[in-house]
């Protein structure tokens, strides 16, 4: 995979500004001529290309100054913004698999860069400064990092990205009452661009390389879609059990349910071949997500989740809606033999195969069966499916072109999600017009 230098000329305001870009590239290329190197980046901020590039500094000029540094010609990022400039440099290493970054600069630029990398990367990342601009008689001297600024600045590059892949499609329910506002995400209409994660990732997982910046722009531009604020939105934290959140109380570490009867609260479970389940009860006025995947179906996260809408709230099994959303299918998604048992024993419709090593598991017919144990209507019991495709029944593995899957796609996939909420009693009223 290899290590990348990004070397920092960035330097905002300086009065003598190509003084200290040559003293910057000097120093560098003296301590480096006889070191093996690997790619180069040289990133200049706005203010330099007042300069760079043009007659009075040509870009030219700085590259030439590299002569001799070993490996490929330095690669240049001048771009409006030193947030372009590092989601280019991030773009770059991305295309080529590297996460190992040294980036040579002076004290202040660590503490600047360290806020951009706290927003653009992930600790799927390695980052290594080291400070060699140090007393280099700039007449700049030191500056504060504020930190609100680059968040800022941040967001609003983010902002004027375009999407990678089309539109946002939200996939909607026929038997959710118009009380409640929902719907399931596809992957569609986001500015992710790595392979599996693009291009609406809605979880910023560390070890994965798509960043929380890039995730909370996602989450907006749903919010936009959907009508709800990012402030409104709880998503669930999922540790694949049967904890349940009821919101008002404290929250656990992690859960996998959770319900409330506040108006306006979105609440939302991922998924990524786990289920995204929603459940309404428009008599009671009570709302409730939940994640299950295969070990969540078989400790009970959706029969848990509709206790607690139960217990807490008052609502009947006999009023409760249950939506299951996209999940990987029978088709796709299989289990040693020992757990496939277990799936067998609720049903033996729940297991194609029983006699193979990997059985393949149906884990949404396995909630469905559970959920109508448990009290809930089948008719009040929907799998979500396309709105010109309603009598096929969604797989995330077997679709790459509308969902994330982990089956699929590895470890570095991409999440999308149920939400839910109750509307305020006047949207009720612009909807029923």
């Amino acid at each position: 995979m290899g290590t990348v230098t990004l070397v920092d000329l960035t330097h905002l305001n300086c009065p003598e500004y190509d003084i200290c870009l040559k003293k910057r590239i000097s120093k560098f290329c003296a301590m480096t001529r006889n070191g093996s190197q690997g790619r180069v980046f040289i990133i200049t901020d706005q203010h330099a290309e007042k300069s760079v590039g043009t007659d009075r500094f040509p870009r030219t000029a700085i590259l030439e100054m590299f002569v001799g540094i070993r490996g490929k010609s330095p690669e240049v990022l001048c771009k409006s913004s030193l947030s372009a400039s590092l989601f280019s440099f991030k773009q770059a290493i991305d295309k080529e698999d590297i996460s190992d970054v040294k980036i040579i600069t002076s004290s202040h630029g660590r503490d600047l860069f360290r806020v951009y990398e706290g927003l653009l990367f992930t600790s799927a990342f390695s980052f290594e400064y080291i400070i060699m601009f140090e007393g280099l008689s700039c007449p700049l001297g030191d500056l504060t990092v504020i930190c609100a600024d680059v968040q800022h600045e941040v967001t609003t590059f983010l902002q004027h990205l375009p999407a990678v892949k089309g539109d946002i499609t939200i996939l909607r329910s026929s038997i959710i009452s118009d009380c409640f506002a929902h719907g399931f995400t596809t992957r569609t209409g986001g500015i992710s661009y790595i392979s599996t994660l693009s291009s609406l990732n809605l979880f910023c997982n560390p070890r994965r390389k798509d960043s929380r910046a890039v995730v909370a722009e996602n989450l907006r531009r749903l919010g936009l879609k959907a009508g709800f604020q990012p402030l409104q939105f709880n998503l669930i934290k999922c540790n694949h059990a049967s904890d349940v959140w009821v919101m008002g109380k404290p929250a656990p570490d992690s859960y996998d349910g959770l319900v409330t009867n506040q108006v306006g609260v979105v609440i939302a479970a991922p998924g990524a071949d786990c289920m995204p389940l929603l459940f309404t009860d428009p008599v009671a006025k009570v709302i409730g997500v939940a994640h299950a995947g295969w070990k969540g179906t078989l400790m009970g996260i959706a029969m848990a989740t509709v206790k607690a809408m139960v217990s807490e709230f008052g609502s009947r099994p006999a009023d409760i809606v249950c939506v299951i959303g996209p999940s990987v299918g029978p088709c796709c998604f299989t289990l040693e033999q020992d757990l496939a048992r277990e799936f067998h024993a609720i049903h033996p419709d729940c297991v194609r195969h029983m006699e193979s090593p990997t059985p393949y598991v149906d884990i949404r017919l396995t909630t469905r069966i559970l959920l109508e144990r448990d009290g809930i209507k089948p008719e009040h019991i929907q799998d979500i499916r396309l709105p010109h495709k309603t009598d096929c029944t969604l797989c995330t593995s077997c679709q790459p072109e509308l969902f994330f899957s982990h089956v699929r796609d590895g470890i570095n996939f991409g999440t999308q999600i149920g939400f839910l909420w109750i509307k305020e009693p006047y949207d009720m009223k612009e909807s029923d017009h």
